[in-house]
Parts: structure tokens; sequence; C-alpha cells
């Protein structure tokens, strides 16, 4: 592959400030869609799970391994090498094998017969998610300007509940009308399709010309040592990556459950429930994201120790609603509680995300989000879609078909945990800041 020094004029870095602001909204669509597309593949099997059970005699442990342990295993472990490689090549040609790749393996579980192809179908899901993220974390921050960048990956970060609210209804519907093998086909070749016209719209930026930087100077990646020597040491990386991680194992584990407690307890069909909690990821979500990363880029004008405090609030504020939604027999009341948690459970993406870019110089960021992912997922997505999975199966003796929901009052806790960690954070974010 090319280096930055020998690049032909077609594939050399543009600069962000050269290109307009219309070019970096078309840009940051475009990493919305890719993102919407990770999580669209990520996220449904959490609604097809009901009838692959069915089918293959699964158990909620096993569709809990499979949804979390499968996909996070190489999600989280290669995330960190191929990070390391984007900030030493292009970044758009990274996505684009990513993108391609997670897409036919999402294809691939259309096929599985039992627990092992589908574990092994989601792990292949995984290790081509693994190069969608942190690349794009560090295109926005190269092409917004830092008193933008909260809400930009807040923006970014809208790929989560309209996918999420994509597979959720689409995965229903087509499910409950053709089968769920379809579902995967469908989604998964829409995704394949989409990787090539990513690769053509998207360029690669300068690194850190936003924030003072040569075109020459930022391509130079450091060693990987260099940069676990500058961030691991910062307590405020520790306390941001595990504040996050918490509020992961709820969020990830709450989204993936969650349609099987309206099917189980509130004795919502597939289809109802593809309408109800994709109409809740969509509202919560996208108003929870934005208000997050609004509310930190304000208030971190007179204080950056907004970006973790913040979400620290939003995490307390969410648990009654949770606890109040889960207690609920109305429809109507359960819908509208929901989207409380659902929004303020995301609402630190934008800020948390927007901090993190700033514990490290501009050339090591893909491989500083990179670590914060690295923590993040393994717990947030390998713990929280299993535990909930083992409690349900745990309590089911005492509780029957309501067992779930007894798992998710116990999960909300994460909250809890999420919020100190991040107040914490906030009390030591502006002594390990980087300007550029």
């Amino acid at each position: 592959m090319a280096t930055p020094s020998t690049q032909s004029p077609a594939n050399a870095p543009v600069n962000p400030a050269e290109q307009g602001s219309r070019y970096r909204y078309v840009v940051l669509a475009m990493l919305v869609l890719a993102y919407t597309f990770n999580f669209l593949d990520r996220q449904i099997l959490g609604i097809l799970k009901e009838p692959i059970k069915k089918e293959l005699g699964l158990t909620d442990t096993q569709l809990g391994l499979m949804g979390g342990l499968a996909f996070a295993m190489l999600y989280s472990t290669l995330a960190v090498p191929i990070a390391w490689l984007a900030d030493r090549a292009s970044r758009t040609w990274i996505m684009t094998a990513a993108l391609g790749l997670w897409s036919a393996f999402t294809m691939a579980c259309g096929f599985a017969t039992g627990f092992w192809s589908l574990f092994l179908a989601r792990v292949g899901v995984g290790f081509g998610e693994a190069g969608g993220v942190a690349p794009a974390y560090s295109l926005v921050s190269d092409y917004f300007p830092k008193e933008q960048r909260a809400r930009a990956l807040a923006a970014y970060s809208f790929g989560i509940p309209v996918g999420s609210a994509l597979g959720i209804l689409f995965g229903g519907l087509i499910a409950a009308s053709i089968s769920w093998r379809v579902a995967f086909f469908i989604v998964g070749g829409a995704g394949v399709l989409l990787a090539p016209i990513f690769k053509l719209v998207v360029k690669d930026p300068v690194r850190g010309g936003l924030d003072g930087a040569t075109a020459a100077a930022p391509s130079i990646a450091p060693p990987f040592s260099n940069v676990v020597a500058t961030v691991l040491p910062k307590p405020t990386f520790w306390l941001l990556a595990l504040g996050a991680a918490c509020s992961s194992v709820c969020g990830y584990g709450v989204a993936f459950w969650l349609p099987s407690f309206f099917i189980r307890s509130l004795g919502l069909t597939l289809v109802q429930t593809s309408w109800y909690y994709g109409g809740i990821n969509l509202i919560g979500g996208v108003a929870g994201i934005w208000l997050g990363g609004a509310f930190a880029d304000r208030f971190a004008k007179k204080n950056r120790a907004a970006y973790a405090l913040t979400p620290a609030v939003c995490f307390l504020v969410a648990l009654p609603f949770a606890y109040a939604a889960m207690n609920t027999t109305s429809l109507v009341w359960a819908f509208v509680l929901f989207l409380v948690p659902t929004g303020l459970n995301l609402a630190w993406l934008g800020p948390v995300i927007g901090a993190v870019q700033h514990l490290a110089p501009a050339n090591m960021r893909t491989t500083t989000n990179s670590l914060f992912l690295l923590i993040n997922n393994l717990l947030g997505i390998a713990v929280g879609l299993w535990i909930f999975g083992y409690l349900s199966d745990l309590l089911a003796p005492r509780y029957g078909t309501e067992s779930m929901r007894y798992a998710l009052y116990y999960g909300a806790g994460f909250y809890v945990m999420a919020s100190l960690l991040l107040w914490l954070a906030s009390r030591r974010l502006a002594a390990d800041w980087v300007e550029a």
C-alpha cells in the first residue's frame, strides 16, 4: 500500500479546510450510513432470536453467547491492530473492506443449521466490523474542528439507533412474512452493494489538518508502544473506558433482550415487537445522542469536565425510568417510559468519544480509539448480552416466562457504576487533555 509520501495525487489525503463544509457533511452522511449497516447487521439477531431459538433448539445462554462473545472476540481484539494500520494507511480502504466483509458474514448467518454454524458466522461478522468504527472516529475528527466534534461524533452515532431500529423493524417483518434466513440474506446483501459506493465518495483527509498539523508530520504514526505509553497511564482514559463499558453492559444487553421481554411478558407478536421496539430505538436513540453531544459541546466551552459529567447525570436520570418501564402493564406507558433510558443510555457517545480524541495527539487517535473500544466492547458486548441471558435461564425455574423481566432489573444497576466512573473522570479530564 502506498505510503503518505508516495501516494498518487488521486489517492493523496485531502485538506478538509479546502473541501468546504458541504463535502464534510457528505462524508459524515456516508459514515452514518456505514454505521447504520454496522448496527443493522449487529443487532438483527436480537429480533430474530425467538424464531431462531425455536427452529434450532437453543437456550437463552447460547443466544447470549452468539450475540455477545461470538461477536466480541474478534471485534474487540482485532480492532487494535486494524486501528494501528489505519494510523498508517488509508482509512477509507480499511472501512470499505470491513463493510463488505461483515455484510458477507451476515448473509452467511442465513445458512446456519445449529449453534456452532451460527456462532462461527457471528464471529465473522465481528471480524469484519472490527475495522468499521475506530477509523470512522478518526475521519470525523479530521473533518470537523474541535469545537464541533462532540456534535459531529454524536451525529455519526445516529447509526446506532437508526441501524438498530431498521434491523428490528425489517428483520422482524421479513422473518414473520418469509423466514429469518431471508432477513439475513437481504440486509447482508445490501451492505455488500454499499461498500464500493462508500469508497468512491469518501476521501482520506490530512491527519490533524484542522488542529494546525501539516500534511506530512501527522501522517508519521508512532510505534504502538508509544501510543500505549501515552494513553494507558492516564487515569482519565480508564475511567472513561470503564464508565462507557458499564453503560454498554446495559445498552447492548437491553437492546438484545428487550424484544424477548416484549414477547414473553407483554404478549406482543414478532411483528408488533418490530414496530414497537423499532420506534423506541429510533425516537429515543436519536434524541438522546444528539442532546448529549449538543449539551456537552455547549457546557464544555466553560468547563471540559462537561464531556464526562453530562453522561454521568444522564445515567442516573435513566435508572428510575427504566424500572418504571419494566413494571407497567400499559403498552402506551411502557413505550413512553422506555424512550427515556433508551435515549439517555446513548447520550455518552458524542461527549465521551469526543473527550477520548483529546487524550492523545492526532497521529495516535485511531489506535487510541481502538484501545477505548477494546475495553468498552469486551465488557459491554461480551458480558452484557451473555449476563442477561444467563440470569434469565437462572431465574426461569422461579419466575417462568417472567425471568427476563427480573434479569433486566438486576442488569440496570450497571448505570450506577457508569455514572460514578464518569463523575470521577470529569474531575481529571482537564489534566489529561491534549490539544492536537
